[in-house]
């Protein structure tokens, strides 16, 4: 909906790299995925209590709202595009890694909210993407099937927790490049942003 990651991987690289990981800013890519408490624990294995990652956590959101807010703003054309879709009565859910602090600072400050029918975020879900827990608890929110869905996505863990909720996926291409999808099998097409016509065509196919 946003092009917020790199704002996510520089605080993180930050945030990390002074508690000691050195990583680089294509390694922190890389790693940026699933609940923040479980990165944490990836670079940091048993180093951290649950509630110091919390903290840092909800410390670490705060510093990526502050430094991303001036910047924020829909995808090209998705405004118009959620207008449509709202206008013919196809349900909408959010499903994201994010914690609902930062759904609801993107909500809020875009005036998006009653676009959709059910919001899933980290705070919902066990596992976090790639797992498929977050897209299948989206179609249980709508109450419809998970094969009837569409679900779109910017990261190769993202399409794949769809792929295994047996879900189709568009994919955004804003960190990632076409090609790195391309061992998926429930990619439909990949598109720039919202302003290609393709994108408005998965309006029909559902």
């Amino acid at each position: 909906m946003i092009d917020d990651m790199n704002y996510h991987i520089t605080a993180w690289h930050r945030i990390l790299n002074d508690l000691g990981a050195t990583l680089s800013l294509e390694r922190m890519k890389s790693e940026c995925y699933g609940k923040n408490n479980e990165l944490l624990e990836r670079m940091f294995p048993g180093r951290f209590t649950e509630a110091e990652k919390d903290i840092m956590s909800l410390e670490k959101e705060k510093k990526y709202q502050e430094q991303f807010k001036p910047h924020l703003k829909l995808l090209p054309g998705l405004n118009e595009f959620l207008q449509k879709a709202y206008e013919h009565h196809i349900k909408m859910a959010i499903g994201s890694a994010a914690i609902m602090f930062n759904i609801d600072f993107v909500l809020d400050n875009l005036s998006l909210r009653h676009y959709f029918d059910a919001l899933i975020s980290a705070d919902n879900v066990e596992k976090s993407k790639p797992d498929p827990e977050t897209y299948l608890k989206c179609a249980a929110a709508l109450g419809v099937q998970a094969s009837d869905c569409i679900v779109f996505e910017d990261s190769p863990k993202g399409v794949e927790s769809a792929q295994r909720a047996g879900m189709k996926a568009v994919v955004i291409t804003l960190l990632h490049e076409a090609h790195e999808f391309s061992q998926f099998n429930n990619v439909l097409f990949c598109v720039n942003d919202y302003t290609d016509p393709t994108a408005k065509y998965s309006l029909l196919i559902n």
